[in-house]
């Protein structure tokens, strides 16, 4: 089951991301999409898309922080792929793939009159967006990938997905909190209770009954039911070469257990000019929290905007 209650709008992890909904695709799909900031042609949009199971709640600190860096201006769009957060779920589960949210995030960019963006991708998110630089490549004015490469860490995806199911079979919410602290706390060890509580509530939520109601489509969880730690998947290094033309940050988490740090080592080695970042004593999700860990991400943006000649934008 997924939560799809109007009620989610005053839920605490989104009541400060007002979204809109966006219809994409042909099977009545609709993302929601939160816009910060004003999509005016002055400065590159930024468009956010979290990691696998998550949602634009992983973002609200970042917009915070971003802004008060910069100004409150500057276009932020924050997106629920579909199946999380405040968007719908797929008809079809076979159609949860990067492609497909690819074509998605693509389509919410045409909704929005967005010609040329700078794109954030944590985990699945960006991997989506080195599919979408394979067939929209114009729109990728730049991208950042956080925790995210060409080859998927199978055991790092069978703990999330253990994580996640371990967390959805609670009740009460004592039993719901203390898992979340064990497994964000191995993650974020200099995170507070508090801290780690709201990052447990940006994934599930505790229903009056006492239940825990998960933010996206189990039917995601169940995609991976057959993944085990020693799998291994074919390395789509072809997809990571695309990524060739645009501007690129690459940031890694130093707990992460999404990113092994070869791969990112040689990502680094392929894209001698991109910029690279390491977040120390944190895992995934990064938390993007802090000045000191939002302000590489202002200069790149910066950086980019600079560079790439604006075409105008029309807010949808």
């Amino acid at each position: 089951m997924f939560w799809r209650s109007p009620s989610l709008d005053e839920y605490p992890a989104f009541a400060r991301l007002p979204v809109q909904h966006i219809s994409v695709g042909s099977g009545g799909g609709r993302l929601a999409v939160h816009v910060a900031g004003r999509l005016d042609g002055r400065r590159l949009p930024i468009i956010c898309l979290a990691a696998y199971v998550r949602n634009m709640a992983d973002y609200g600190e970042f917009l915070t922080v971003f802004h008060q860096l910069t100004d409150s201006d500057w276009p932020i769009v924050l997106i629920d792929l579909q199946g999380r957060g405040r968007s719908s779920p797929r008809r079809n589960s076979k159609n949860y793939s990067t492609v497909h949210d690819a074509a998605d995030v693509a389509a919410a960019c045409d909704a929005l009159g967005i010609e040329r963006a700078l794109f954030i991708g944590q985990g699945h998110g960006g991997q989506v967006l080195m599919a979408m630089a394979e067939h929209r490549n114009r729109l990728m004015a730049g991208a950042v990938l956080i925790d995210a490469g060409p080859i998927t860490d199978t055991p790092g995806l069978v703990r999330m997905r253990d994580n996640m199911l371990q967390l959805s079979a609670m009740r009460g919410e004592r039993q719901f909190l203390a898992i979340g602290r064990q497994v964000y706390g191995l993650a974020h060890p200099g995170a507070t209770d508090d801290e780690l509580d709201e990052m447990t509530r940006r994934t599930h939520m505790l229903t009056r009954r006492g239940r825990v109601q998960p933010l996206f489509d189990m039917a995601l969880l169940k995609l991976l039911s057959e993944v085990k730690f020693d799998d291994v998947f074919a390395p789509q290094w072809q997809l990571f070469e695309v990524l060739n033309p645009q501007h690129l940050m690459l940031v890694r988490t130093q707990l992460t257990d999404a990113l092994q740090r070869a791969t990112f080592d040689r990502m680094v080695e392929l894209r001698e000019d991109a910029t690279h970042l390491a977040l120390h004593g944190q895992g995934s999700p990064a938390r993007l929290a802090t000045d000191d860990e939002v302000a590489p991400l202002v200069e790149f943006a910066r950086m980019v905007n600079a560079e790439v000649k604006l075409q105008p934008v029309v807010a949808g």
